[in-house]
């Protein structure tokens, strides 16, 4: 049985994640900070729900520790929380500073897996190429501090797959998904289509790529 957790899962991206994971058998864990919506997400799913707040250290450890006592290991990690505006130190928290703390909890459970994978959901607004690409939609983002947030996530992604070989790590820009997170712009596409990228990875068989940042397309420069 594949144990999956995923973090901000009860909407968008992360609560489509979660039903195309439940749907290849996984047994998917929901986390969420808000505990009456996480539990309806789940509930929905036919997943299960822990409360996480990546940017709670008891949160974090106690979530970990629920999927330890029930699972004895976590097979795939999906780092999707995130935040789009809010103060520096708020946003540095959640997408970057977040990442570490729930990586650093959930190792010792990702190395009890056959096939530990761990998936960030990045954004190409942190990759030097493409901000500074007028061809690109990024070129024209007035993002700073969420754009180097998203820099600071996927150079982590490259760093855990070098420190932690035995499992893998890769990041991906999701593509503009129509989002709570992204009401603010015009369009954007379903989370579910945005949602086969993040499976894809979360699936890679043993052996597959670590350290990369992709999108459907494959490998981005950034």
């Amino acid at each position: 049985m594949t144990i999956s957790l995923i973090t901000g899962a009860n909407k968008g991206i992360g609560y489509e994640t979660a039903r195309q994971l439940v749907d290849l058998g996984h047994t998917v864990y929901v986390g969420a900070r808000d505990i009456e919506r996480g539990r309806e997400a789940a509930a929905g799913l036919g997943a299960r729900f822990v409360q996480l707040d990546v940017t709670d250290d008891d949160s974090v450890s106690a979530a970990l520790k629920t999927i330890e006592a029930e699972q004895g290991h976590l097979d795939v990690l999906v780092h999707n929380a995130g935040i789009l505006t809010g103060p520096a130190l708020q946003m540095f928290d959640v997408n970057a500073v977040g990442i570490v703390r729930v990586t650093e909890a959930a190792l010792p459970l990702l190395h009890k897996s056959g096939n530990p994978t761990v998936v960030t959901i990045s954004s190409s607004a942190g990759s030097f190429w493409a901000v500074n690409n007028p061809d690109r939609p990024e070129y024209h983002l007035p993002v700073a501090l969420y754009s180097a947030s998203k820099a600071a996530a996927t150079m982590l992604t490259v760093q855990y797959a070098k420190a932690q070989p035995g499992i893998k790590f890769n990041a991906l820009e999701p593509g503009f998904t129509a989002t709570d997170m992204t009401a603010g712009f015009d369009g954007g596409r379903t989370p579910a289509e945005s949602a086969r990228t993040v499976v894809r990875l979360a699936t890679l068989p043993a052996g597959g790529p670590t350290g990369t940042f992709t999108d459907e397309s494959g490998v981005l420069p950034w």
